[in-house]
């Protein structure tokens, strides 16, 4: 067995995690009806078994518990979501969005319907890790609105989905491993009152 052939063995982080375009393309491939130039993909192990982190995360109006720029997530069936999101400059950006593949206790992949302010498509998939619980994989494809000054902006703004990826997993494992998510010593509403 060749050296490379030994790397790639024991490689076992997602395809969309890659940095080479290989990878990227590889894993817009996993996506059905894929939307987007931009991928983003991103894995966290939570200590929690598949079943009960699906259940959750298939409950989209649940989303917003740990899903930072999402306001809203309306259901409007069993295949179909209305996503109310913050963008950058105080403004929201929202989308119909549609379940494309789904097996249960293992994987949800979506697109966004025709007329999204942000047209993208992603899949989650819940792998099993055995004693260490389960591998959540994030895989987004998405065209910022206004393109690469748009990316620039919302990177600043810390609302571009690389970097909101990375974080809502984490609040994710927090909360499905502690029953809440970790915050500063004081929120916003608490300084407000403070201020008051």
């Amino acid at each position: 067995m060749s050296e490379a052939e030994i790397v790639e063995a024991r490689d076992d982080a997602p395809l969309s995690t890659a940095k080479d375009r290989a990878g990227q393309q590889a894993a817009t491939e996993s996506l059905i009806d894929a939307k987007g130039d931009h991928v983003v993909g991103r894995a966290v192990t939570i200590n929690r078994p598949p079943a009960e982190l699906y259940a959750y995360f298939r409950d989209f109006a649940r989303l917003p518990t740990f899903m930072e720029n999402v306001e809203r997530i309306d259901v409007l069936d069993a295949a179909r979501s209305h996503w109310v999101v913050k963008a950058p400059g105080g403004r929201t950006v929202e989308w119909d969005a549609r379940i494309t593949e789904e097996r249960e206790g293992e994987v949800i992949a979506w697109t966004t319907e025709e007329g999204a302010d942000v047209a993208d498509s992603g899949r989650i998939e819940f792998r099993d890790a055995g004693a260490r619980g389960t591998v959540v994989v994030a895989t987004i494809a998405y065209d910022p609105p206004a393109g690469t000054i748009g990316k620039i902006v919302a990177k600043l703004f810390q609302r571009e989905p690389a970097i909101q990826a990375r974080r809502d997993l984490r609040r994710f494992k927090q909360l499905m491993e502690t029953g809440e998510i970790a915050t500063s010593s004081r929120t916003k509403a608490q300084l407000q009152e403070e201020k008051a």
